[in-house]
């Protein structure tokens, strides 16, 4: 569902608008900037940090990537890397933790300001210390903005101001927490 928004594939029937326009009417280029992705896993090159999270630019970007990385929690560990900003973190960010890539992967998101964001997943495999440093920067990083907010973790669905709930590719359930617990037995026993 999430990859239609930034058409990784077009819908078979149907069509996908966004604030009543249809997205297939948009310029790849304008519909990608508007939205940061910050995937499961996210992808980090072997560039410096501030480079990967520069990879992030586009034409909503306004701060910097200093208040980037504070925003994402990120820059007590970013001041202990040897070369702070600037060191290379290796291939796929392989000489960082799970939790640090993700803090990055935030960075790089507050760093885009687009006004659409899709978190799929972001903190499905955190330990809860890294877990609770990515909530308080999606706390943040939502604020203001349309997102979209892939999760089984309830810790993360709490964030949410309507719920949809999937089964088998199909919505069974969409509204406030309160509304579908009461009606929807499987988000009842998931929850």
């Amino acid at each position: 569902l999430a990859g239609l928004l930034p058409r990784f594939f077009d819908p078979t029937e149907g069509k996908v608008l966004l604030d009543g326009v249809d997205i297939s009417q948009l310029s790849l280029r304008a519909l990608r900037d508007s939205i940061a992705l910050v995937p499961q896993k996210p992808f980090l090159f072997d560039l410096s940090v501030e480079e990967n999270i520069e990879l992030g630019k586009s034409m909503y970007s306004t701060g910097s990537v200093v208040e980037s990385v504070k925003e994402a929690n990120a820059m007590d560990f970013v001041n202990q890397l040897p070369g702070k900003l600037k060191e290379s973190l290796g291939e796929n960010g392989n000489r960082l933790s799970g939790g640090q890539i993700q803090r990055l992967a935030m960075a790089r998101a507050f760093y885009k300001n687009a006004p659409i964001l899709v978190l799929d997943e972001a903190t499905s495999a955190l330990d809860s210390e890294n877990e609770n440093i990515i909530h308080e920067s999606m706390e943040k990083l939502i604020k203001d903005k349309t997102t979209i907010l892939i999760a089984h973790r309830f810790s993360s669905i709490r964030l949410a101001t309507r719920i949809i709930v999937m089964d088998a590719g199909k919505i069974v359930a969409f509204g406030k927490h309160d509304e579908i617990y009461k009606s929807c037995k499987l988000y009842k026993s998931l929850y």
